[in-house]
């Protein structure tokens, strides 16, 4: 079955319905561009008619619309000829190199010149007069001058696309870009939610489960007084938080941002709480300052490893560690592993993700799990460790 031809653009339709109008008038009038041809004046209908209907075809199927075309202007030399069958013959050509194949685009120019040139050449032969010259001009206005100015409107058109596909680019790569500082973001802020707040709210859980499940005064009061300092610290901290997220200045890290010089308020707090927990320290107390990022990231792992051991430890010592070998900072979290009497607080595993992002963020290491331990309760312990390197140019990446 053949398949139907291609509908024609209406701008080719416009261009071939006004070349007709113009050449069935040239025609009426008597105008004619050649004198003694073998053909009669009627003839002369014929190639304006087929180069008509090729004009249908010019962008549809250039290079077919210019091969036909060529034999109906071969044709109309053995007529009288009319003008608007030569003009329609060169926007064939120019749409030929415009809208046809690349091969063919390169090709068209070529050729037409060497056809320009042969004309030009033959014609100087055959006459041996200057006039000769006058052929070798009209066939170059006729065929090369409309290749050259398709390639001169097709380069320009590539350019343009090619501009255009590189502005696409460019603003998909800064959406991405964009994107991804936003989830970047989030992520941070995420990790500063849950560190800043899960340790409060776990205390508050557990000492409010307390409360309802004994019925002892005593010990519901002491459970309502752990609760209020959880809160109110808690309220602060959120309180902070929402300075961050108001704050138009770009700090991402304000001066309120904990240090390790925080960590013996947060042991006393997590003791109260009611963790056994003891703070060995063995840093240099006169050594060189630690950078911010490090000393944040350093508080929320110890901070969210109490918060850990509060929701989950069995009874018995939580030890926290911290040293400071030659290029980085160790910090060294051990709880009692094993089951937990008593009400315990739901987790949801953000804090050991929110962990290990903090230490890879700095190009560091972060491991957590159970070791054996012959001197722990159960014969295990809950290990938490982490190694961040102190020395900027040991940091991949920074917060």
């Amino acid at each position: 079955m053949p398949l139907p031809l291609p509908r024609p653009d209406v701008v080719d339709v416009r261009i071939a319905a006004a070349s007709l109008v113009a050449g069935i008038t040239l025609w009426s009038l008597g105008l004619h561009m050649q004198m003694d041809r073998p053909l009669g004046y009627g003839w002369t209908l014929v190639p304006l008619f087929v180069m008509t209907g090729l004009e249908l075809l010019r962008r549809t199927a250039p290079q077919t619309a210019l091969a036909c075309g060529t034999l109906a202007l071969i044709a109309d030399q053995f007529t009288p000829g009319n003008l608007a069958t030569v003009v329609m013959f060169t926007d064939l050509v120019y749409a030929a190199v415009l809208y046809g194949t690349p091969t063919a685009a390169r090709r068209i120019p070529i050729t037409t010149g060497l056809i320009t040139v042969a004309m030009t050449i033959g014609f100087l032969a055959w006459f041996r007069e200057a006039e000769a010259l006058l052929v070798g001009a009209v066939t170059a206005l006729v065929s090369f001058a409309p290749a050259t100015t398709g390639v001169l409107v097709r380069s320009h058109r590539e350019a343009a696309e090619m501009a255009r596909l590189r502005a696409e680019q460019t603003a998909l790569l800064a959406e991405m870009d964009r994107t991804q500082a936003v989830t970047a973001e989030r992520a941070r802020m995420a990790r500063e939610l849950h560190d800043m707040v899960a340790n409060h709210l776990s205390a508050i859980a557990i000492h409010s489960t307390a409360a309802l499940s004994l019925d002892d005064p005593r010990t519901t009061r002491d459970a309502l007084t752990v609760i209020r300092e959880n809160s109110v610290e808690g309220l602060a901290e959120m309180r902070r938080l929402i300075g961050i997220l108001r704050d138009s200045s770009g700090d991402l890290e304000p001066a309120a941002a904990p240090t390790l010089d925080g960590l013996g308020s947060l042991v006393e707090s997590a003791r109260a709480n009611g963790l056994d927990v003891t703070l060995d320290d063995t840093r240099a107390p006169d050594g060189e300052a630690l950078p911010a990022p490090v000393g944040l990231a350093a508080y929320r792992i110890v901070q969210e490893s109490l918060t850990n051991a509060l929701k989950h430890a069995a009874p018995g010592r939580v030890t926290v560690a911290l040293s400071r070998p030659r290029g980085a900072l160790c910090v060294l979290v051990t709880s009692p592993y094993g089951d937990t009497p008593g009400p315990r607080a739901p987790g949801s595993g953000a804090g050991l993700v929110g962990m290990q992002e903090r230490a890879a963020l700095l190009g560091g290491t972060f491991a957590a799990g159970p070791e054996a331990d012959p001197d722990a309760p159960a014969g295990k312990v809950w290990r938490v460790a982490a190694r961040l390197p102190v020395d900027p140019a040991d940091q991949e990446v920074t917060e």
